[in-house]
């Protein structure tokens, strides 16, 4: 377990958290693609969120886009994520995505979502179980 303050767990903050992930082409209608839970603390679901929303944009980006054709590309074809169960400590898209679109990631970690996705951990623990 790494030592970063993201993962520790805060006994104030509720349970239940979850990340839902919003295909915004409508292909899935209003139901989430997925919802992704084990989050440890609410800090943990807003940053992978956040990243989640990062590389989905970065992905509709093209070389030469405009910012705005960058956001309507991300409307188009990408993929929202929403943190359910924090009321409005939640982090939600519309707070940064005109930052996102304006400025190309400098620093690949700023989209790594993977590297928090809770469902590493289930996947870790069933291996040294198996």
């Amino acid at each position: 377990m790494s030592d970063d303050p993201i993962f520790r767990p805060n006994p104030f903050l509720q349970t239940g958290l979850a990340v839902r992930i919003m295909d915004l082409s409508g292909a899935n209608g209003a139901e989430p693609v997925e919802t992704v839970t084990g989050f440890r603390t609410l800090e943990h679901a807003n940053t992978f969120a956040r990243r989640y929303v990062r590389d989905s944009l970065e992905r509709s980006r093209t070389p030469g886009m405009t910012p705005d054709e960058v956001i309507a590309s991300w409307f188009a074809f990408g993929e929202d994520a929403e943190v359910q169960g924090a009321g409005e400590h939640a982090w939600t898209s519309a707070t940064e995505l005109a930052d996102f679109a304006a400025q190309p990631v400098r620093d690949a970690e700023d989209r790594n979502w993977r590297a928090l996705d809770p469902r590493r951990d289930e996947d870790e623990a069933d291996e040294e179980e198996g």
